[in-house]
Order: structure tokens, then C-alpha cells, then sequence
């Protein structure tokens, strides 16, 4: 034991005056701008990681591919909702017009044609309504699952809100599948959709800034971008893990400022919202930020705030609103894991009467409710 103890302290010994002995023993010195120790009462939080996250991650690195192939626009497959009104299909009106005239629109459970414009490949829009897509993707006939990877999914906007869980049950949120972020509008008098982007100002290498941009990842990404590009909408285009930044950044974006407005006496736009509820604005943005990173290990890119609010300003007449129909598409995801926003939906269901076929979580909140009541005028006055 003794012999034991001696080799120990020897050993220390030794290792100290070595380390002693080195020039660049300086590297080892605290340095003089170093900041000041933590202080005892500094919370920690622990971190929890997305193992689907890492997976996909490590499975990009090991492909090897920096470059973003892209397709050619070409005669497309156009599947247009099972039910209602031809009339009001907006999305599919709206990739007919971004194209050059020869797409084909067929529904649900017709044979799929084996060419379009003369071609085998072409890529498969899927324009049903959010609400039918699950049962879509269930009953696909063998022809129709044979073209699967060549279909493109559209999220973003009230109108098509989130359709990740969807895909992800289904493998389909990966980087060769190709989806549609669809920040642009639906056609309006002049027959095509609009550029809904905004500039919002010049970075530190006087690059312009842009928000509300529509963005598209996957394998036919170029052919809906060309689409996009040629009628003068902005586009970007990117991997899946960057789209999937823009998607949720839109959502946060949608279901905030929808959320924020329409628990107002009157009907509030969204242009209002951003200029007179900024607060109460930041602070769900903020906890739906954090609510995407611990849940998805999704984290907002740089300046999303001053993006989502860019759009928001620039709304013009678009009214806030919770619907029903479009709330499983918008609010129930990793969103609900942010406290306040649950207590907003809490407060129009319970005093505005909305939601009422919706079943909520149970607000929980120690502090005082952030809700201002009433509307906020230009003057200040509530």
C-alpha cells in the first residue's frame, strides 16, 4: 500500500514539473479577455438530441453530394382533390398556371398515364387538401406507388399548412423527396400567382435581405423553381434540412400571427398584428423557437424574427383566423409545446367560442396571462 502510494504521488510530481518545463506553457494560463467565471446560481439545462435528426444528418455526409442536381420544368402530372368544387382548387390552379400549358389533372384513384408531354418522367404535383392526404398516401394503387418518388408535397400558408407527420410516418420527408414551400399567392384577377416576398433591408456585405421567400427541396426541385422563376416569383432551392428550416420558420409565422390576431373583439389583419402586438408577437416566437430545437432538433436560422415580422408588415388585408379544419395542420405538432401558445388557443376556445370540436391541452401557467383584451389602435389606446 505504501509502495503504491509513493509511485502515485511521484508520478503527480513528475507531471507537474514537466508541464512546467514546456514553452507554450502560456497556452495553459486563463487568458486575460476569457469571461468571468460562471456564476454559482447559473442554471444548466440539459440537452436533448433527435436521434432521426442525426441519422439523416450522417447519412448526407456519408452520400458525399454538395451539389443540388437539377431537373428541367417539363410536363407534369397534376392530382387534384378528391371532393369539392373544381372551382375552388386554388393549388391546383395555381401550378397549372405557373407552367407552360401542358400539364395533365387527374384525381385519386384514376390510372396514372405512363407518359405526359411524350416523357416517362415527370414529376407528380399532389395538390389534395391537407386533410385528404393521409388517406391519399394509405390507398395508393401499384401504379400510382411506383411513381411515389417522384411526387411533390406542398406545405406552408393556411392553406397547406404542416404535412410532415404525415410524411415522416411514411419515410417521405427525406432529401430526395421533393416539397413545395408555397409562400406565394393563389391566382387572383390576373390569372397567375403572385411573389408574396418581401426585402426587408441590406446585410453587412450590402446583399439585399428577403422574406417570405418560397422554397423547394428534392429531386425536382429545379423544374418547380424554373416554374416559379419564369412567372417572377422569388424561389430558393436547398437540401431538405435547409427547407425544412423554411417551413417551420413560415409555420411559426402562420400560426402566431393568426393565433395573436384572432383573439381580438374585432377583426384584426395580420399587418395589424405585427405593428401593434409586437410583444406579445416576440415571446411566442421565441418559445416556439425553443419548442422546435428541444422537440425536432430544429433550430431557426439566424434573424427569423426580423423575417417573420418583415412578412407581417407587409400582409396588407389578410385577415386572422382560427379554423378548425386547418388547426391539425398549423398548431398540432411541436408547437403545442410552447406554453403560451396554449394558452392563447385555451382563450379562444374558452371566451371566443373557437376550436369548440377541438380537443386542447390543459393550459398550465404560473404567471400572470400576457393577453392584452381588446384591440390595440395606432394612438396606443386598448
Amino acid at each position: 500500500m505504501q509502495t503504491y502510494m509513493y509511485s502515485a504521488v511521484s508520478l503527480v510530481a513528475w507531471a507537474l514539473m514537466l508541464l512546467s518545463s514546456r514553452s507554450d506553457v502560456g497556452a495553459f494560463q486563463p487568458s486575460a479577455h476569457q469571461s468571468s467565471p460562471r456564476p454559482t446560481n447559473t442554471r444548466l439545462f440539459n440537452t436533448w438530441s433527435n436521434g432521426q435528426a442525426i441519422k439523416e444528418y450522417q447519412d448526407f455526409l456519408e452520400s458525399g453530394n454538395q451539389d443540388i442536381p437539377m431537373k428541367d420544368d417539363v410536363p407534369s402530372l397534376v392530382v387534384a382533390p378528391s371532393t369539392g368544387d373544381p372551382k375552388s382548387w386554388d393549388l391546383v390552379a395555381a401550378v397549372i398556371a405557373l407552367g407552360a400549358g401542358e400539364d395533365v389533372v387527374i384525381q385519386p384513384g384514376t390510372p396514372l398515364p405512363a407518359e405526359v408531354g411524350g416523357s416517362s418522367s415527370f414529376p407528380v404535383y399532389v395538390c389534395v387538401y391537407p386533410s385528404e392526404l393521409e388517406s391519399f398516401l394509405e390507398n395508393l394503387p401499384s401504379d400510382w406507388k411506383a411513381k411515389q418518388s417522384d411526387m411533390v408535397f406542398f406545405s406552408g400558408s393556411k392553406k397547406c399548412g404542416c404535412i410532415e407527420p404525415i410524411l415522416k410516418k411514411r419515410g417521405l420527408a427525406r432529401d430526395s423527396m421533393t416539397q413545395v414551400l408555397a409562400a406565394f399567392s393563389m391566382p387572383g384577377p390576373t390569372g397567375k400567382p403572385q411573389d408574396l416576398s418581401v426585402k426587408i433591408g441590406v446585410d453587412a456585405v450590402g446583399e439585399d435581405k428577403w422574406a417570405g421567400e418560397a422554397a423547394v427541396c428534392g429531386e425536382w426541385q429545379g423544374a418547380f423553381a424554373e416554374r416559379l422563376e419564369r412567372n417572377g416569383i422569388r424561389c430558393k432551392t436547398g437540401f431538405y434540412r435547409d427547407w425544412r428550416r423554411w417551413m417551420w420558420e413560415r409555420l411559426a409565422y402562420d400560426a402566431a400571427f393568426n393565433l395573436i390576431g384572432a383573439v381580438r373583439s374585432e377583426p384584426t389583419k395580420m399587418k395589424d398584428v405585427a405593428l401593434y402586438y409586437g410583444e406579445e408577437v416576440s415571446d411566442m416566437l421565441w418559445e416556439i423557437s425553443g419548442a422546435l430545437r428541444g422537440n425536432l432538433a430544429v433550430t431557426l436560422s439566424y434573424g427569423f424574427e426580423e423575417r417573420v415580422f418583415g412578412v407581417g408588415e407587409n400582409a396588407e388585408d389578410e385577415i386572422c383566423e382560427l379554423d378548425e379544419a386547418v388547426y391539425p395542420f398549423l398548431y398540432d405538432n411541436a408547437l403545442l409545446n410552447s406554453k403560451m401558445l396554449v394558452e392563447y388557443l385555451n382563450f379562444a376556445k374558452d371566451e371566443f367560442g373557437m376550436l369548440t370540436n377541438v380537443e386542447l391541452p390543459i393550459s398550465r401557467t404560473d404567471k400572470p396571462s400576457l393577453m392584452r383584451q381588446g384591440n390595440l389602435r395606432a394612438d396606443g389606446a386598448i
